[in-house]
């Protein structure tokens, strides 16, 4: 139950980002004729809001309870994008940005760490893939829903967009605050079952709520207090969080294999592969949306049955697929040039292929994250690997624009070749690295000190109706 609540949650909140951001470009620089710099600036912001709010709430959803640390952050996110409405200077409008930004994205991790929390192992990939899902048809839904009421010839044509924005992160904060409830009920009465066994009080933390106990589903450590001072080990903070978070080999090897992957797709998603179809390819601009919409049909269409597939698979063994999908998708880009007839099918086609790359991609990389973080760090850890991911994202479309405006059109494709084959030999290096020292995906988890003690009696199931994901 709290699974799916928080599905819904994220589905809904994303409701946000699709009703805004692909029209405030437009919105700064033409409809209130601010000017191009304003624009970009926004966008700029809005990113680097999302770099400092990620790892920032990542340490907060390990020191206090994820739950308050989502709803806050959503709120947060929910008054920046209100305040849109009243920005008449383009002052204004980068401040309101920015918290949007910062709402958006702190929400994040700890959202991340909820769905760690609220499955078993046996369900945790299924629930991050429906989470993605839920999300990308979110962003969906608000983009689809704005284009029908959005006029971009008026000065407040975006308000009924800032105002979706806002309603969805308050509707998703409530969802969050309600399954929040749920939980603290059944750690009452897991508390009670817990200390009748016993034979004594139920240990509960005044502060979280959350017991030190370990998650007899998950086998997640719901208290990780080592110092007595109701926070995380101490001598962890004292070495600093990226120098503990790295410390492992695989760990920083899926700082690599997330960086690459990020490079070799996501960060040209939007700018670079459409640049280059259009400029190179010479597809027609409409190409461009049935790519995107195929992209999204396949990962609708495959999601569920991939995850079946892919249960018993490791980790490790799916992202080298994921980046050997990669190489596949580039290389065939690269043929589309020297065959123009079948040059649109071919970009066409290889969105579909990406897509089954995110199929495998989304359900794997936060369930392996969150096994690899330090005791008491998986919110930070979470937050930090976002803010790598947002980062080299950010700067993808300003290679794609150097490259391709230079008539650079083989590096390009070359670099993003060489990339996706990085990021194969990084997951491999992380398979090396877990027969070395084994994380398998039944070890303890370092959760929260606001994770359940108690599990539910049986794992969650899976929607019944499940739908999917496209980039978060």
């Amino acid at each position: 139950m709290r699974a799916r609540l928080l599905i819904l949650a994220s589905a809904i909140g994303s409701l946000g980002w699709g009703a805004v951001l692909p029209y405030q470009y437009a919105y700064a620089a033409d409809t209130r004729d601010w000017g191009a710099l304003v624009a970009a600036g926004a966008s700029s912001l809005f990113s680097i809001g999302a770099l400092v709010a990620a790892p920032l709430a990542g340490r907060l959803a390990d020191r206090f309870d994820p739950v308050r640390v989502a709803v806050i952050a959503q709120l947060l996110g929910a008054a920046g994008v209100a305040s849109l409405v009243f920005a008449d200077v383009p002052a204004l409008f980068l401040a309101g940005m920015l918290v949007f930004g910062l709402g958006l994205s702190a929400a994040v991790p700890a959202k991340q760490v909820l769905a760690l929390n609220w499955s078993s192992s046996d369900d945790r990939r299924k629930v991050f893939a429906y989470k993605f899902t839920g999300e990308a048809l979110g962003m969906a839904a608000g983009a689809f829903l704005a284009g029908l009421v959005v006029d971009l010839d008026r000065a407040d044509g975006l308000d009924v967009g800032f105002m979706m924005a806002a309603g969805g992160f308050v509707l998703s904060s409530a969802i969050i605050a309600l399954a929040g409830r749920l939980t603290f009920a059944g750690r009452l009465a897991g508390g009670a079952r817990v200390a009748a066994a016993a034979g004594g009080p139920a240990s509960v933390s005044t502060a979280t709520g959350s017991f030190g106990a370990i998650d007899a589903a998950t086998g997640a450590i719901a208290a990780v207090d080592l110092d007595g001072d109701g926070h995380a080990d101490g001598a962890a903070r004292s070495r600093g969080a990226l120098r503990v978070i790295f410390a492992q080999p695989a760990m920083r090897w899926t700082a690599v294999v997330t960086i690459a992957l990020a490079l070799g797709f996501y960060a040209q998603f939007e700018s670079g592969l459409p640049a280059y179809g259009i400029t190179v390819l010479d597809v027609d601009p409409s190409a461009i949306g049935l790519a995107a919409a195929i992209n999204c049909l396949v990962i609708v269409a495959l999601q569920v049955i991939v995850v079946k597939l892919t249960a018993k698979r490791s980790a490790p063994a799916l992202l080298m697929a994921v980046g050997s999908i990669w190489v596949v998708s580039w290389v065939i880009l690269s043929a589309a040039q020297f065959s123009p007839g079948i040059a649109t099918a071919l970009f066409v086609t290889t969105y579909g292929i990406f897509a089954v790359g995110e199929t495998i991609y989304s359900p794997v990389l936060n369930p392996l994250t969150a096994q690899l973080a330090p005791k008491g760090m998986v919110g930070q850890t979470l937050g930090t690997i976002a803010a790598l991911q947002t980062a080299f994202s950010a700067a993808g479309p300003l290679v794609a624009g150097v490259l391709l405006g230079a008539g650079l059109t083989d590096v390009f494709l070359g670099m993003h070749i060489a990339v996706s084959a990085i990021a194969v030999f990084a997951a491999w290096r992380i398979k090396r690295a877990l027969e070395r020292e084994p994380v398998g995906e039944s070890a303890p988890l370092a959760v929260p000190a606001a994770a359940d003690a108690p599990a539910d009696p049986a794992p969650e199931e899976p929607p019944t109706t499940p739908v999917d994901l496209v980039r978060a």
